[in-house]
């Protein structure tokens, strides 16, 4: 759909925040006052729409932003496109350079899922730097990198659906071996399954003429609407809550037991639709990274714990040196290094390490006051490997 109903073509920016690393807050002043237009090519939730309400933005703008508002900080806004009713909107832009000559520039907002993005390019459609790089690795299809050229990647042929006629919608249709409502959103670009759905299954090969002649008139009159700008923004709810929304009718929807609410714009629709659950986006997304930061922290201090608690283990063989060594301490000469017994416990010979600088009842002491630490050592880190576990559990 043509993008000059957004009320800012032929006016002037006149201030670009970046409040989120994926996400673009321009205010310009047209001919209907100063608007505030939100760009998010946020993977999870792409959106452009009009909004009054501003954003908090960092202390220290993004290099991307910075570079926006050196070049295009106060830029006229000379036309806005979508082009070929692709997900794509394009700003042509007009501005003063270093040497006070008039320049243009194009910032193009892609609204694509996980590959979204802002690109900021010349005239000749060079790009000068965008709000997430792509490289070869990441993608195959196209390189989104400063001084790389800019296109729009064609994955698969569509019609234009504004400009078809209603002989050549016959003939795309006729031809599908699928249902109709698949070979509406794959033969046209810019037609969603939900707009696409018809309460049929039928193939759409095996429409009969008068069928495809219905379809065909529906479809046009329903694109008459689009170029004309003769909208209905409005969201669909069932018993649960939210279920869709659309610029457009979705009679599929209505009547089935569902509620339909109208908005005055679709840029209402999309603040009030989205701003929770981006708000719930980006508190999952900023936790989820916090919570990997604590629990990375967790498993290295409970790991240590466990080590710690397992060196404790060996605490026993110290109390029965001792024991021993005030047992059968009289047999020492002195100077010696070790001394060979038989361990009353299990009947058996046994070693001990002895300082041949102190005497039997000294090393004795020494092996007790071994014992004691780990014995200590033991009884805090049981308790707080048990409440490492616990917080990790929490």
């Amino acid at each position: 759909m043509a993008f000059d109903g957004i009320n800012l073509k032929g006016g002037r920016i006149n201030k670009i925040a970046q409040p989120e690393n994926d996400e673009l807050l321009i205010t310009g002043k047209g001919a209907n006052g100063q608007k505030r237009l939100l760009l998010s090519a946020s993977a999870s939730l792409p959106l452009i729409y009009f909004t009054d309400k501003n954003r908090i933005s960092p202390l220290t703008a993004p290099n991307f932003c910075m570079l926006l508002r050196k070049h295009i900080g106060s830029a006229r806004i000379l036309d806005v496109k979508q082009p070929g009713m692709e997900r794509v909107v394009e700003f042509e832009l007009e501005h003063l350079d270093e040497m006070g000559d008039l320049c243009r520039k194009k910032l193009i907002v892609e609204i694509m899922g996980k590959h979204s993005n802002i690109i900021f390019c010349k005239e000749d459609g060079t790009i000068i730097d965008s709000i997430k790089h792509v490289s070869a690795n990441m993608s195959s299809v196209r390189e989104v990198l400063p001084g790389r050229e800019y296109f729009i990647p064609q994955t698969v042929a569509k019609e234009n659906p504004l400009t078809v006629t209603e002989a050549d919608f016959c003939r795309i249709i006729k031809a599908a071996p699928m249902t109709v409502q698949k070979a509406l959103y794959n033969h046209f670009t810019g037609i969603s399954p939900i707009v696409a759905s018809i309460d049929s299954d039928l193939s759409a090969n095996g429409l009969s003429e008068a069928e495809l002649t219905h379809l065909a008139h529906t479809f046009c009159l329903l694109m008459e609407d689009v170029k004309e700008g003769r909208f209905s923004p409005a969201i669909i709810y069932d018993e649960e809550g939210p279920l869709e929304y659309a610029s457009i009718p979705l009679t599929c929807l209505e009547g089935r037991g569902c509620r339909r609410e109208g908005w005055s714009s679709i840029s209402a629709l999309l603040e009030n639709y989205y701003a929770s659950r981006d708000s719930r986006t980006r508190i999952r997304q900023k936790s989820a990274d916090l919570l990997r930061i604590v629990q990375t922290d967790l498993d290295k201090k409970y790991d240590l714990q466990l080590k710690q608690l397992k060196d404790t283990e060996k605490r026993e063989k110290y109390r029965i040196y001792g024991e021993l060594l005030n047992t059968y301490g009289y047999e020492l000469a002195g100077g010696e290094k070790s001394f060979s017994c038989i361990n009353y416990y299990t009947g058996e010979e046994i070693s001990i390490p002895l300082d041949p600088q102190l005497s039997a009842k000294d090393n004795a002491k020494k092996h007790f006051d071994k014992y004691n630490k780990l014995k200590r050592t033991f009884e805090a880190l049981t308790q707080l490997t048990d409440q490492t576990k616990a917080e990790m559990d929490h």
